[in-house]
């Protein structure tokens, strides 16, 4: 029996918009430890940031950082030696860190450049403490673990649709790319898409075939939704969907934040019932 795989971004999908809370998806959350299933983060936000609710989810295990930039595996997770032809892979602290995003300190010189160049930008690098946790809506904490980025440098732009545009196109020629969340976002050749491939490729190593499972609710989303078998989106407050995509597949739950995601694992669990059961690693 193939065995469940599940990728999820946080903000505005398992967390709720401003709150942050997970509360409403908590019985699909228990579903999936009780039936040994991997929640793996596919997040735009730091390590620090999704250690944090990690720790808060009780989930221990692998995830992705900073929209595909990097992927933190906990250390003797999986019972063999990572490849590391083609990637680079280093140890931080208890994890094995996949490198795949580009050198903060490039993208926040090529901010500074577009900047110099006209365009009104302000990365993270450019505000305090006090001003994420008040743009974002998040604690003085989680703003300061917001701002020890390493692959991804999220950042507000005033300007029109015309203007938006010259931005992305200027980002492009300097050889970066752009995505959108909450914020605008310049990275490297990175993205969920490649960074879910690739532990999609370990599990199935560690697990045999898996199906995978992918939830998100932006356009910074859509590589993730792309690369898995059953990729589902959530609404945004406002009842709508962010991405509209021609993936055939796309479910489009009728539910917002974590009570969509909630709705959208319990019905999953119950399309598969006892035809795919999970095991534990081995």
């Amino acid at each position: 029996m193939k065995k469940i795989v599940v990728f999820t971004d946080l903000d505005g999908t398992l967390l709720d918009y401003s709150t942050y809370s997970f509360e409403k998806a908590m019985p699909a959350l228990n579903l999936l430890r009780e039936r040994d299933i991997p929640l793996i983060i596919s997040s735009s936000k730091t390590a620090k940031e999704i250690i944090y609710y990690r720790e808060k989810l009780e989930n221990y295990h692998p995830f992705i950082s900073e929209n595909g930039g990097g992927i933190f595996i906990p250390k003797d997770y999986f019972k063999f030696k990572l490849p590391d032809k083609e990637c680079e892979i280093t140890e931080e602290n208890d994890y094995l860190v996949i490198r795949l995003g580009a050198r903060y300190s490039d993208l926040r010189r090529t901010l500074e450049n577009l900047r110099r160049e006209g365009f009104n930008v302000r990365g993270f690098g450019d505000m305090t403490v006090q001003e994420i946790s008040e743009i974002a809506q998040i604690s003085i904490i989680e703003a300061e673990m917001a701002k020890e980025r390493d692959f991804d440098e999220p950042f507000i732009f005033e300007g029109t649709g015309e203007e938006t545009g010259k931005l992305f196109e200027a980002i492009t020629a300097r050889g970066f790319h752009y995505t959108k969340g909450i914020f605008f976002h310049i990275l490297g050749n990175s993205d969920k898409g490649k960074a879910v491939s690739i532990l999609i490729g370990l599990y199935e190593r560690a697990l045999g075939e898996v199906t995978t499972v992918a939830l998100g609710d932006s356009p910074n989303d859509l590589p993730m939704l792309e690369r898995v078998e059953c990729p589902i989106i959530v609404q945004r407050p406002d009842k709508t969907y962010a991405v509209n995509s021609d993936i055939s597949n796309l479910r489009r739950i009728d539910g917002i934040g974590s009570g969509g995601w909630n709705k959208a694992i319990i019905q999953l669990l119950s399309e598969k019932g006892d035809q795919e059961k999970t095991g534990r690693l081995e």
